[in-house]
């Protein structure tokens, strides 16, 4: 199908007693955008996806405008919570249950393990609602779809910087310093964002057909948070259950996440490279999903 494509015809004619005879002018329009059927792997098309990148980055703006908006602190509430949760950790974690924070503050090791989870937790949790949210734009307008998904991440990166900038200001009111393996800390970000992105393109396609989906994953999540070494060092869980603690490939990139931000010791290699094959398989596997379910979502949203 041809979006603007026609061959119109204008006829322009001379004033009365004119000796000039009617001209006839034939303009054709070139389309500016075919729709045509696509199969296999080629359904996910980047040139597409570039092409409507300012719909992306205004939706991603969109997002963090109406957010905070109406809200006395603002953007304030992005440190204030992981703030707040990383209370209630080392209390729990640190003052009753007494486990170990490799020689760190508990307070700081709790807010390093927390800055990935959120990451990964902003951008599952708005992806897996994106196309519900936005069912007017998809059933009334053609763009990729999966531009809504992708914008997600934009607005998740900068609450990400701005709770990294609090990190900063802790660890210098603890006299922590951070050492070379900070240079690391994007390879962790993109391990953990493909895997989130990845599970969340799959949960907000099947939202559209199934709105139980949008129930469960709060549970979901809530579960996989204390599965994770975020409030905890994995040295803390007992050795016979960390084969199976290992098999969450949320671990590894957290644990790294707190060695590149704090002197804890190095985590251990094979977990992370489970974790980045993983985190490729998934969002592969996702965005594949997606593109296939894509034909139905304005059917049936």
């Amino acid at each position: 199908m041809n979006i603007m494509d026609s061959t119109s015809t204008l006829q322009v004619s001379s004033p009365p007693g004119s000796a000039n005879a009617p001209v006839k002018m034939n303009t054709a329009q070139r389309p500016h955008f075919t729709i045509e059927p696509t199969s296999g792997w080629a359904a996910v098309n980047l040139r597409e996806l570039w092409q409507f990148r300012d719909l992306l980055f205004s939706l991603a703006s969109r997002d963090l405008k109406l957010r905070y908006k109406q809200t006395a602190l603002g953007v304030i509430w992005v440190v204030l919570q992981p703030l707040l949760a990383a209370g209630v950790f080392s209390f729990v974690f640190g003052k009753v249950a007494k486990l170990p924070s490799d020689g760190i503050p508990y307070f700081l090791f709790s807010y390093a393990g927390l800055l990935g989870w959120n990451l990964f937790n902003n951008i599952l949790t708005r992806s897996s609602v994106c196309l519900v949210g936005n069912s007017q734009l998809i059933s009334k307008i053609f763009f990729p779809r999966l531009v809504l998904p992708l914008s997600t991440v934009p607005s998740a990166l900068i609450d990400f910087v701005v709770a990294l900038a609090m990190m900063a200001v802790l660890m210098v009111l603890y006299h922590v310093h951070p050492t070379p393996a900070l240079v690391l800390l994007p390879l962790w970000m993109g391990v953990t964002i493909l895997l989130s992105l990845g599970i969340g393109l799959i949960t907000a396609a099947l939202t559209v057909t199934y709105r139980d989906v949008q129930y469960i994953m709060p549970v979901v999540l809530q579960i996989l948070l204390y599965a994770s070494p975020i409030a905890y060092a994995l040295s803390a869980v007992p050795p016979k259950l960390q084969r199976i603690y290992l098999l969450n490939p949320l671990t590894g990139p957290l644990e790294a996440f707190r060695w590149s931000l704090l002197p804890t010791p190095a985590p251990l290699l094979y977990p992370l490279l489970y974790s980045a094959a993983v985190s490729v398989a998934v969002f592969l596997v996702g965005a594949y999903s997606f593109k296939r379910m894509e034909r139905k979502f304005a059917d049936v949203i």
